[in-house]
Protein backbone atom coordinates (compact mmCIF):
# COMPACT_ATOMS: atom_id res chain seq x y z
CA UNK A 1 0.00 0.00 0.00
CA UNK A 2 1.63 3.53 -1.16
CA UNK A 3 2.27 5.78 1.74
CA UNK A 4 1.94 9.39 1.78
CA UNK A 5 6.22 9.46 1.59
CA UNK A 6 6.64 7.12 -0.54
CA UNK A 7 4.34 8.77 -3.35
CA UNK A 8 6.29 12.01 -2.99
CA UNK A 9 9.77 10.22 -3.57
CA UNK A 10 8.23 8.77 -6.36
CA UNK A 11 6.56 12.20 -7.88
CA UNK A 12 9.28 14.08 -6.70
CA UNK A 13 13.03 12.60 -5.75
CA UNK A 14 15.52 13.15 -7.58
CA UNK A 15 17.29 9.23 -9.04
CA UNK A 16 16.12 6.51 -10.86
CA UNK A 17 14.68 3.12 -10.19
CA UNK A 18 16.53 -0.24 -10.19
CA UNK A 19 15.33 -3.32 -12.24
CA UNK A 20 15.93 -5.69 -10.50
CA UNK A 21 13.98 -8.35 -11.76
CA UNK A 22 15.10 -10.99 -14.15
CA UNK A 23 12.63 -13.72 -14.56
CA UNK A 24 13.19 -17.06 -14.83
CA UNK A 25 13.85 -16.90 -18.74
CA UNK A 26 16.24 -13.90 -18.48
CA UNK A 27 18.17 -15.12 -15.22
CA UNK A 28 20.49 -17.19 -16.74
CA UNK A 29 21.64 -14.21 -18.76
CA UNK A 30 21.68 -12.09 -16.06
CA UNK A 31 24.38 -14.74 -13.83
CA UNK A 32 26.20 -14.98 -17.48
CA UNK A 33 26.83 -11.52 -17.42
CA UNK A 34 27.44 -11.42 -13.53
CA UNK A 35 30.57 -14.48 -14.65
CA UNK A 36 27.96 -17.64 -13.21
CA UNK A 37 27.86 -20.15 -16.19
CA UNK A 38 25.37 -22.43 -16.23
CA UNK A 39 27.17 -25.47 -14.90
CA UNK A 40 27.57 -23.55 -11.59
CA UNK A 41 23.66 -24.67 -10.99
CA UNK A 42 21.61 -27.82 -11.59
CA UNK A 43 18.55 -26.53 -10.81
CA UNK A 44 16.02 -23.46 -10.89
CA UNK A 45 16.26 -23.12 -7.63
CA UNK A 46 19.80 -22.62 -6.98
CA UNK A 47 19.69 -20.91 -10.05
CA UNK A 48 17.42 -18.31 -7.79
CA UNK A 49 19.52 -18.62 -5.16
CA UNK A 50 22.67 -17.36 -7.17
CA UNK A 51 20.42 -14.61 -8.56
CA UNK A 52 18.99 -13.26 -5.23
CA UNK A 53 22.22 -13.18 -3.70
CA UNK A 54 23.63 -10.84 -6.65
CA UNK A 55 20.88 -8.77 -5.88
CA UNK A 56 21.72 -9.28 -2.12
CA UNK A 57 24.76 -7.28 -2.40
CA UNK A 58 23.78 -4.92 -5.11
CA UNK A 59 20.92 -4.00 -2.57
CA UNK A 60 23.32 -3.93 0.37
CA UNK A 61 25.62 -1.92 -1.50
CA UNK A 62 26.47 1.66 0.24
CA UNK A 63 25.41 3.89 -2.37
CA UNK A 64 22.54 1.79 -2.66
CA UNK A 65 19.94 4.27 -0.76
CA UNK A 66 16.86 6.46 -1.74
CA UNK A 67 19.71 9.67 -2.16
CA UNK A 68 19.73 8.23 -5.99
CA UNK A 69 18.00 5.34 -5.94
CA UNK A 70 14.39 5.75 -5.51
CA UNK A 71 12.96 2.56 -6.25
CA UNK A 72 13.47 -0.71 -7.12
CA UNK A 73 11.36 -3.29 -9.62
CA UNK A 74 11.63 -7.16 -7.49
CA UNK A 75 10.80 -10.79 -9.16
CA UNK A 76 8.32 -12.14 -6.90
CA UNK A 77 10.86 -14.90 -5.56
CA UNK A 78 12.65 -11.94 -4.64
CA UNK A 79 9.63 -10.55 -2.72
CA UNK A 80 9.38 -13.80 -0.85
CA UNK A 81 13.04 -13.66 0.34
CA UNK A 82 14.89 -11.86 2.80
CA UNK A 83 17.85 -9.79 2.26
CA UNK A 84 20.31 -9.18 5.24
CA UNK A 85 17.74 -10.92 7.17
CA UNK A 86 14.92 -8.94 6.72
CA UNK A 87 12.00 -9.32 4.31
CA UNK A 88 13.24 -7.88 0.90
CA UNK A 89 10.47 -5.10 0.79
CA UNK A 90 10.95 -4.52 4.15
CA UNK A 91 14.70 -4.31 3.98
CA UNK A 92 14.69 -1.61 0.31
CA UNK A 93 11.92 1.10 2.37
CA UNK A 94 13.01 0.30 6.04
CA UNK A 95 16.60 0.45 5.10
CA UNK A 96 17.61 2.28 2.56
CA UNK A 97 14.48 4.40 1.67
CA UNK A 98 14.24 2.82 -1.91
CA UNK A 99 10.38 2.04 -2.97
CA UNK A 100 9.76 -1.78 -3.83
CA UNK A 101 7.53 -2.41 -6.73
CA UNK A 102 7.23 -5.76 -8.26
CA UNK A 103 7.09 -7.23 -11.55
CA UNK A 104 3.55 -9.60 -11.90
CA UNK A 105 3.66 -10.23 -15.81
CA UNK A 106 3.46 -14.00 -16.33
CA UNK A 107 5.63 -13.18 -19.84
CA UNK A 108 4.23 -12.42 -23.31
CA UNK A 109 1.61 -13.98 -25.80
CA UNK A 110 3.01 -14.52 -29.54
CA UNK A 111 3.08 -12.04 -31.76
CA UNK A 112 0.29 -10.47 -33.68
CA UNK A 113 -0.16 -7.08 -35.35
CA UNK A 114 3.34 -6.21 -34.35
CA UNK A 115 3.07 -6.55 -31.09
CA UNK A 116 3.29 -9.17 -28.17
CA UNK A 117 0.44 -9.06 -25.63
CA UNK A 118 0.52 -9.63 -21.94
CA UNK A 119 0.14 -13.10 -20.75
CA UNK A 120 -3.09 -13.80 -19.17
CA UNK A 121 -2.64 -13.30 -14.94
CA UNK A 122 -6.11 -15.48 -13.28
CA UNK A 123 -3.77 -15.22 -9.57
CA UNK A 124 -3.27 -11.14 -10.17
CA UNK A 125 -5.75 -10.03 -7.44
CA UNK A 126 -4.36 -13.14 -5.08
CA UNK A 127 -0.63 -11.57 -5.79
CA UNK A 128 -1.81 -7.89 -5.49
CA UNK A 129 -3.33 -8.76 -2.04
CA UNK A 130 0.16 -10.46 -0.82
CA UNK A 131 2.46 -7.54 -2.20
CA UNK A 132 0.29 -5.29 -0.59
CA UNK A 133 0.27 -7.15 2.62
CA UNK A 134 4.06 -7.21 2.06
CA UNK A 135 4.85 -3.44 2.07
CA UNK A 136 5.05 -3.02 -1.90
CA UNK A 137 3.78 -0.06 -3.25
CA UNK A 138 3.37 -0.66 -6.70
CA UNK A 139 3.96 -3.25 -9.88
CA UNK A 140 5.13 -3.27 -13.32
CA UNK A 141 3.69 -5.42 -16.24
CA UNK A 142 5.79 -5.41 -19.24
CA UNK A 143 4.46 -6.12 -22.68
CA UNK A 144 6.33 -5.53 -26.49
CA UNK A 145 5.83 -3.67 -29.28
CA UNK A 146 7.67 -5.10 -32.61
CA UNK A 147 6.92 -2.89 -35.31
CA UNK A 148 4.52 0.25 -36.35
CA UNK A 149 0.88 -1.31 -36.11
CA UNK A 150 -1.68 1.55 -34.88
CA UNK A 151 -3.74 -2.11 -34.61
CA UNK A 152 -1.77 -3.72 -32.39
CA UNK A 153 0.13 -0.50 -30.62
CA UNK A 154 -3.60 0.49 -29.12
CA UNK A 155 -4.48 -3.22 -28.52
CA UNK A 156 -1.21 -3.42 -26.20
CA UNK A 157 -1.95 0.16 -24.53
CA UNK A 158 -5.84 -0.67 -23.73
CA UNK A 159 -4.25 -4.02 -22.10
CA UNK A 160 -1.94 -2.82 -20.04
CA UNK A 161 -4.41 0.44 -18.49
CA UNK A 162 -6.80 -2.68 -17.77
CA UNK A 163 -4.16 -4.21 -15.77
CA UNK A 164 -3.06 -1.29 -13.95
CA UNK A 165 -6.78 -0.32 -13.10
CA UNK A 166 -6.66 -3.75 -11.36
CA UNK A 167 -3.66 -2.28 -9.63
CA UNK A 168 -4.72 1.16 -8.72
CA UNK A 169 -7.95 -1.15 -7.49
CA UNK A 170 -5.68 -2.43 -4.39
CA UNK A 171 -3.99 0.79 -3.92
CA UNK A 172 -0.92 0.33 -5.57
CA UNK A 173 0.52 2.60 -8.27
CA UNK A 174 1.53 0.79 -11.62
CA UNK A 175 4.64 1.15 -13.60
CA UNK A 176 2.88 0.43 -17.57
CA UNK A 177 5.49 -1.21 -20.15
CA UNK A 178 5.15 -0.89 -23.23
CA UNK A 179 8.44 -1.41 -24.55
CA UNK A 180 8.97 -0.44 -28.38
CA UNK A 181 11.94 -3.07 -29.07
CA UNK A 182 14.67 -0.96 -30.14
CA UNK A 183 15.30 -2.77 -33.09
CA UNK A 184 12.17 -2.53 -35.05
CA UNK A 185 12.97 -0.74 -38.20
CA UNK A 186 9.69 1.56 -38.09
CA UNK A 187 10.64 2.69 -34.25
CA UNK A 188 10.26 6.44 -34.35
CA UNK A 189 6.55 5.88 -35.96
CA UNK A 190 5.94 3.36 -33.55
CA UNK A 191 7.01 6.09 -30.60
CA UNK A 192 4.12 8.61 -32.15
CA UNK A 193 1.59 5.99 -32.30
CA UNK A 194 2.03 4.73 -28.66
CA UNK A 195 2.15 8.48 -27.61
CA UNK A 196 -1.44 9.02 -29.26
CA UNK A 197 -2.12 5.23 -27.87
CA UNK A 198 -1.18 6.09 -24.09
CA UNK A 199 -3.03 9.84 -24.58
CA UNK A 200 -6.14 8.06 -25.27
CA UNK A 201 -5.94 5.69 -22.30
CA UNK A 202 -4.88 8.49 -19.81
CA UNK A 203 -8.42 9.93 -20.25
CA UNK A 204 -10.11 7.42 -19.06
CA UNK A 205 -7.77 7.05 -16.10
CA UNK A 206 -9.93 8.74 -12.75
CA UNK A 207 -8.67 12.02 -12.13
CA UNK A 208 -7.08 11.62 -8.82
CA UNK A 209 -5.60 8.77 -9.37
CA UNK A 210 -2.31 8.43 -11.12
CA UNK A 211 -0.16 5.57 -12.94
CA UNK A 212 3.52 5.40 -13.85
CA UNK A 213 4.88 4.68 -17.50
CA UNK A 214 8.26 2.55 -18.82
CA UNK A 215 8.86 3.40 -22.29
CA UNK A 216 12.37 2.81 -24.28
CA UNK A 217 14.16 5.50 -24.70
CA UNK A 218 12.64 7.67 -28.00
CA UNK A 219 14.14 8.41 -31.30
CA UNK A 220 13.25 12.51 -30.90
CA UNK A 221 14.44 13.52 -27.57
CA UNK A 222 11.44 15.47 -25.37
CA UNK A 223 8.97 12.96 -27.32
CA UNK A 224 7.37 12.02 -24.64
CA UNK A 225 7.21 15.52 -22.87
CA UNK A 226 3.41 15.06 -23.01
CA UNK A 227 3.26 12.44 -20.59
CA UNK A 228 5.85 13.59 -18.15
CA UNK A 229 3.26 16.64 -17.98
CA UNK A 230 0.73 14.70 -17.52
CA UNK A 231 -1.47 15.34 -14.44
CA UNK A 232 -2.59 11.38 -14.35
CA UNK A 233 1.38 9.82 -14.74
CA UNK A 234 3.30 9.90 -11.28
CA UNK A 235 6.47 9.66 -13.74
CA UNK A 236 7.89 8.62 -16.67
CA UNK A 237 10.90 5.99 -16.38
CA UNK A 238 12.85 4.39 -19.04
CA UNK A 239 14.94 1.33 -19.85
CA UNK A 240 17.69 0.35 -21.24
CA UNK A 241 16.43 -1.74 -24.02
CA UNK A 242 19.87 -3.25 -24.69
CA UNK A 243 21.59 -0.39 -25.48
CA UNK A 244 24.76 -0.09 -23.92
CA UNK A 245 24.82 1.77 -20.35
CA UNK A 246 26.81 4.98 -22.16
CA UNK A 247 24.24 4.86 -24.97
CA UNK A 248 21.26 4.79 -22.86
CA UNK A 249 22.68 7.30 -20.60
CA UNK A 250 23.06 9.80 -23.12
CA UNK A 251 19.93 9.53 -24.54
CA UNK A 252 18.13 9.46 -21.29
CA UNK A 253 20.29 13.11 -20.47
CA UNK A 254 18.39 14.39 -23.84
CA UNK A 255 14.96 13.52 -22.00
CA UNK A 256 14.52 16.21 -19.52
CA UNK A 257 11.77 15.01 -16.63
CA UNK A 258 12.46 11.00 -17.83
CA UNK A 259 14.37 8.77 -15.11
CA UNK A 260 16.36 5.48 -15.59
CA UNK A 261 14.79 2.29 -14.66
CA UNK A 262 17.80 -0.15 -15.66
CA UNK A 263 18.33 -3.38 -15.43
CA UNK A 264 21.19 -5.01 -17.26
CA UNK A 265 22.53 -1.66 -17.49
CA UNK A 266 22.73 -1.21 -14.27
CA UNK A 267 24.88 -5.03 -13.47
CA UNK A 268 26.93 -4.29 -16.68
CA UNK A 269 30.63 -4.26 -15.75
CA UNK A 270 29.70 -6.36 -11.94
CA UNK A 271 30.85 -9.67 -11.39
CA UNK A 272 30.43 -12.72 -8.70
CA UNK A 273 34.56 -12.98 -8.73
CA UNK A 274 34.92 -8.93 -7.16
CA UNK A 275 35.47 -8.35 -3.78
CA UNK A 276 33.13 -6.62 -1.73
CA UNK A 277 35.55 -3.19 -2.07
CA UNK A 278 35.56 -3.84 -6.05
CA UNK A 279 31.88 -4.59 -6.46
CA UNK A 280 30.92 -1.94 -4.20
CA UNK A 281 32.80 1.04 -6.30
CA UNK A 282 31.56 -0.52 -9.32
CA UNK A 283 28.08 -0.10 -8.53
CA UNK A 284 29.19 2.98 -7.04
CA UNK A 285 30.08 5.08 -10.28
CA UNK A 286 27.48 3.25 -12.28
CA UNK A 287 24.44 4.67 -9.89
CA UNK A 288 26.13 7.88 -10.19
CA UNK A 289 26.14 7.36 -14.00
CA UNK A 290 22.62 6.26 -14.12
CA UNK A 291 21.48 8.88 -11.40
CA UNK A 292 23.60 11.75 -13.50
CA UNK A 293 21.41 11.10 -16.61
CA UNK A 294 18.36 10.53 -14.52
CA UNK A 295 18.41 14.42 -12.93
CA UNK A 296 19.23 16.28 -16.38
Amino acid sequence: MATAEQIRQMQQGAGFIAALDQSGGSTPKALKLYGVAEDAYGSDDEMFDLIHQMRSRIACAPDFTGNKVIGAILFEKTMDRDIAGRPSAEFLWGERQVVPFLKIDKGLEAAGDGVQMLKPMPELDATLKRASEKGIFGTKARSVIAEADAKGIAANAAQQFEVGAQVLSHGMVPIIEPEISITAPDKAEAEKMLLDAILAELDKVPGDRQIMLKLTLPETPGHYAPLVAHPRVMRVVALSGGYSRDEANGRLAQNHGVIASFSRALTEGLSAEQDDAAFNSAIGRTIDDIYKASVT
